[in-house]
């Protein structure tokens, strides 16, 4: 089964495939013909919620409890899934989660909890899976980044930071896994309609602002229906692009801050200063904001 370029008959795993991108890529592959999906989520009843919808679609669904900052139990995860198909065609290395709020007034947890999921975590299934298709000699990795890995954004410099590392590690690991008949592609979504918008299961924002006013902030940068991105990711997946940027029309903003340096700074700022003019509650903290919710619930997706 080297250089698989279609989805029929295919085996997957997802991270964070309980909700948002990951749900609905498990949904797209189980719509193109893909015999079995594993879900791996800490989010186990709405991960039982997504394995049903695949069932519904003809594919097996399997669903594994799974905190991506657990190393152990990502290796078993991806240990038993191996075992029980004798192979894994994609891992869709999907988990993430992150903080919206300026860099002062981020707490040492924020910092911890968006490397230990964003960056240990991608770590952790890299390491259980991406051996495993080495040995194999075929299969595709696709490690979740964002379009905040290739440029920067205001309020969210910790996020960014680890999507970088996401970009980097995937670019970098292509160049050596085409030698061994592997693929690695770093999927990078602009705001995609999913629970992220609004913090996801742990994230959080560090201002006092309704639901409502969180998606109106995330209405700028024209966030894109999450069944359609699924479907065009795996399109680009079966062409085996590099680097998957998608809505499309955040292509445009990338292509240009690379050929015009400088560009970047200038309309990043201008948003961060009518950010602040269109939120007032954006200017209110001065120090940390210190949460009352527990710290971890469950991992959303990317």
């Amino acid at each position: 089964m080297g250089g698989i370029r279609t989805f029929q008959g295919s085996v997957a795993i997802i991270t964070g495939g309980a909700s948002g991108i990951g749900r609905a890529l498990g949904e797209e592959l189980a719509r193109r013909g893909a015999c079995e999906i594993v879900i791996a989520d800490i989010q186990t009843a709405m991960a039982e919620e997504a394995a049903e919808t695949i069932r519904r679609a003809g594919a097996r669904a399997t669903v594994v409890t799974t905190d991506v900052r657990d190393a152990d139990a990502v290796e078993r995860m991806v240990e038993s899934a191996h075992r029980r198909a004798g192979r894994v065609d994609y891992v869709f290395n999907n988990a993430g989660t992150g903080v919206m709020g300026e860099t002062h007034l981020l707490e040492k947890r924020d910092w911890d909890l968006t490397i230990d999921i964003n960056v240990r975590g991608l770590v952790n299934v890299i390491r259980a899976a991406y051996p495993r298709l080495i040995a194999q000699g075929y299969g595709h990795l696709v490690n979740t980044a964002s379009v905040a890995g290739l440029i920067g954004s205001p309020f969210l410099s910790a996020y960014v930071g680890t999507k970088h590392f996401v970009v980097g590690v995937s670019k970098s690991m292509r160049i050596e896994a085409a030698e061994h008949g592997v693929r690695v592609s770093a999927l990078c979504p602009g705001a995609v309609r999913t629970p992220l918008l609004t913090g996801g299961s742990i994230g959080r924002t560090l201002y006092e602002m309704s639901d409502a006013r969180k998606v109106a902030w995330w209405e700028r940068l024209r966030p894109g229906n999450v069944d359609v991105f699924a479907n065009q990711t795996l399109d680009a997946v079966a062409k085996n692009e590099g680097v998957i940027i998608l809505p499309k029309h955040n292509r445009v903003g990338v292509a240009l801050f690379r050929m015009i340096p400088g560009l970047e700074e200038k309309i990043l700022s201008k948003l961060y200063a009518k950010t602040l003019a269109d939120f007032p509650e954006m200017r209110a903290p001065k120090k940390p904001v210190t949460a009352t919710a527990p710290l971890v619930r469950s991992i959303p997706t990317a």
